[in-house]
């Protein structure tokens, strides 16, 4: 028991490498069957929007772990729980994984079916590939959204360990069904949750909005009727496509889309309607609700500007000064300085930015990029003892010449702070367009 508790104080922790096994097995599976399921720039900011979400969750999945332990010691505290549940207990983790299941169920249901939550959620369906990085595209926000989906956990007296064990457990489940290379699993399909179902929920086809929210269980779908199986092709995204590649654009483009329905709506029942009621919900003034449009994966048009040259191997680069950024402080675990840690948040969010804006041709990349490398020119300067004088002589150099570098692939950008045109917020039965437009940076 003593070796599973250790392995399960960091469950994601351990998964990155065998995510990013899994990974490469996928993209060379997929070449030998000449199938195109990844496309760089797409899979980039995939990983982008995963990686500005781990950096955030430094500060706010400790904050949503910390709440949680406050109500579950207020709980305890009150003595009206007739059990004492211990974390050595082998059944007290089964039986919580599946009610983390069961409640992941209806978050993310909801998640689905109203406004406000799923401006949030809205990050994990943008992109128009379905691939394995898709899995890690998480929203900065999501962990904040589901704490009060968790809570009666906290009440029923579950310790925060196993919360947050089985919790991170669950979210690990979730990643191997992202894929399109995977077929039915037979009477698997009956209960657990499979990559032919998870391609359902990806789905903007009609037929296919809201359904099969479960994660690593189908059952709870077959339960309360939102269960669809899988059948006609599937196509992936927004029923109104996000359409660009600004993982910081792509966490508030709904939220800016929910002002403009706010200003359309008359009076606090349309006003709480904004917030409240399903994502295909439009004010009066704006004709009431929406329906999705079909769709055919032959006409389908992705999303799929054309970088400048060079800009693959720039980013590739940067990919893993990036990923340093982000796993060094994780490594330093408490011992990490609150500087170090904060630098890498701004690095690897800056990156995140600066790749989009790359790949779309912003003429702002240089200013974002010289922002992060006045960051990381920072770090080189500031490295303690023995870490200084390589700081010095190698990474400095490496930072003026990597945008000295930059400066000469951008030269082509000339695309300005707006998208080249208006983008529609994604509000649907799960993603339908609305008639405000919500502009991209």
């Amino acid at each position: 028991m003593d070796a599973f508790l250790a392995l399960m104080r960091d469950p994601i922790a351990l998964s990155i490498p065998i995510f990013i096994g899994l990974i490469t097995l996928e993209v060379v599976v997929a070449r030998r069957r000449k199938q195109r399921v990844y496309r760089f720039t797409d899979a980039v900011i995939d990983l982008a929007c995963g990686m500005s979400q781990q950096a955030l969750a430094v500060v706010l999945k400790v904050g949503v772990i910390a709440v949680y332990a406050w109500i579950w010691q207020w709980s305890v505290a009150r003595g009206w729980l007739p059990w004492t549940l211990s974390e050595r207990d082998p059944w007290l983790w089964v039986g919580a994984f599946l009610a983390v299941d069961f409640l992941y169920y209806w978050w993310h249901r909801l998640s689905h079916e109203v406004n406000v939550l799923w401006a949030v959620h809205v990050v994990h369906h943008q992109s128009e590939d379905y691939n394995l990085a898709v899995a890690l595209r998480q929203s900065l926000m999501s962990s904040v959204t589901s704490l009060p989906f968790y809570a009666p956990l906290a009440l029923l007296g579950l310790p925060p360990f196993v919360f947050a064990a089985t919790w991170a457990l669950n979210t690990v489940a979730q990643f191997w069904f992202h894929t399109q290379l995977i077929g039915r699993l037979g009477p698997l399909e009956w209960f657990v949750n499979t990559p032919s179902h998870h391609r359902v929920h990806h789905a903007v086809n009609p037929r296919y909005l809201d359904k099969n929210y479960g994660a690593a269980f189908i059952v709870w779908d077959r339960l309360f009727g939102t269960f669809e199986a899988e059948g006609e092709a599937p196509v992936y995204g927004l029923v109104a496509p996000l359409r660009s590649f600004n993982p910081l654009w792509a966490n508030v483009h709904v939220f800016v889309a929910m002002a403009g329905l706010w200003r359309a709506a008359r009076g606090w029942r349309e006003r709480l309607g904004v917030l409240f009621r399903g994502p295909a919900w439009r004010p009066a003034a704006l004709g009431g609700p929406k329906t999705a449009p079909a769709v055919d994966p032959r006409t389908f048009d992705k999303y799929d500007p054309r970088p400048p040259r060079g800009a693959v191997p720039w980013v590739a680069v940067h990919f893993v000064v990036a990923s340093l950024a982000l796993v060094g402080p994780r490594l330093l675990g408490e011992d990490a300085p609150v500087a170090v840690v904060a630098a890498g948040v701004v690095v690897v969010l800056l990156s995140a930015a600066s790749w989009g804006a790359l790949f779309e041709r912003k003429r702002w990349v240089r200013s974002s990029e010289a922002l992060r490398h006045l960051v990381l020119a920072a770090l080189c300067l500031g490295a303690p003892g023995a870490l200084l004088v390589p700081g010095l002589f190698v990474g400095l150099p490496l930072v003026l010449g990597s945008y000295v570098w930059l400066w000469r692939i951008s030269a082509g950008c000339d695309g300005g702070l707006l998208p080249t045109s208006p983008m529609a917020a994604a509000l649907s039965p799960q993603r339908a367009p609305i008639d405000v437009d919500a502009s991209a940076a």
